[in-house]
């Protein structure tokens, strides 16, 4: 009898044991499953978006893809946008169209100030661009984003919080800060629109970055031709920054948010009518 109750006892326990391993698995299992990601420190105002350290144009892929850190919930990005078009992962340095053109691109907007002033410049020159846009910046000002596409000018995804430092973190992080940005975006944007491009902060475009945005219908978009007029360095340094690389084929890269942007737009007025004076055309990046 002793023996028996001993056995007894050994089993109950061991059972015990087991149903409490199996409850703690199943616990961290749903807790990876839905630990949210930590929140990124408040958006920055289109007024005070760090800059920069960019120089130049964005490195050229590399050919041994870089892992992301480690994070709760990898992120595995797709090979196709929605809708089954295949996008590029490849940094677009080129145009959708050949000839004598350029693409010209504004970062960091909309801006409630000088946004306009640009747009009002391009429409005079009969010009498009591209608006590489701060998420919630466009949430703020989604009168400004549709001025933008109801001129025919397209939209490019420049992250939420604008972090020239983002391929450091997780995976969570870097998925939070391009795709809320790119949600952000079209829904300030309206129904139908399209983000066909996302641009890197500060030119980070570490293949897993890429990999995320181009599977999710965003080709990564760099640029041939910096201005440097987020330094506010002068209208005449400006041409000369642009004017340095200004060739047919280029992309340049202008700011319409982040700052006091009076020198781009005076900067903008001369290039579009140098542009004008030399027959070039104007054009998108490809996609």
């Amino acid at each position: 009898m002793a023996l028996s109750s001993a056995k007894k006892t050994t089993a109950t326990a061991l059972g015990m044991t087991l149903a409490g391993a199996a409850l703690a698995a199943c616990g961290a299992q749903q807790g990876a499953r839905t630990a949210p990601v930590s929140a990124p420190s408040p958006a920055p105002s289109s007024a005070t978006i760090p800059h920069q350290t960019r120089t130049g144009t964005p490195p050229a892929p590399s050919s041994r893809p870089a892992s992301p850190p480690a994070s709760s919930s990898p992120t595995t990005p797709t090979d196709d946008a929605p809708g089954g078009t295949r996008v590029s992962r490849e940094i677009q340095h080129g145009l959708e169209n050949g000839g004598k053109a350029v693409a010209l691109t504004f970062d960091d907007g909309p801006d409630p100030r000088w946004t306009p002033q640009i747009l009002a410049l391009l429409a005079r020159h009969h010009a498009k661009a591209t608006f590489c846009e701060i998420g919630p910046n466009a949430q703020a000002h989604p009168a400004v984003v549709r001025q933008i596409t109801a001129a025919g000018h397209r939209l490019c995804d420049h992250s939420v919080h604008h972090d020239e430092h983002q391929s450091a973190k997780s995976a969570d992080y870097n998925t939070h800060e391009i795709l809320d940005a790119r949600q952000e975006i079209a829904a300030a944007a309206g129904p139908g629109a399209e983000v066909p491009y996302y641009r890197a902060p500060g030119g980070d475009f570490k293949p897993w970055i890429r990999e995320i945005a181009a599977g999710h219908g965003m080709r990564p978009l760099g640029w041939t031709s910096d201005s440097d007029d987020w330094k506010r360095p002068g209208t005449a340094a400006i041409m000369r920054h642009i004017n340095a690389n200004l060739r047919p084929g280029a992309i340049v890269l202008m700011h319409d948010g982040g700052g006091d942007r009076t020198q781009t737009v005076q900067a903008l007025s001369r290039l579009l009518d140098q542009l004008d004076a030399q027959h070039y055309t104007y054009s998108f990046p490809g996609r």
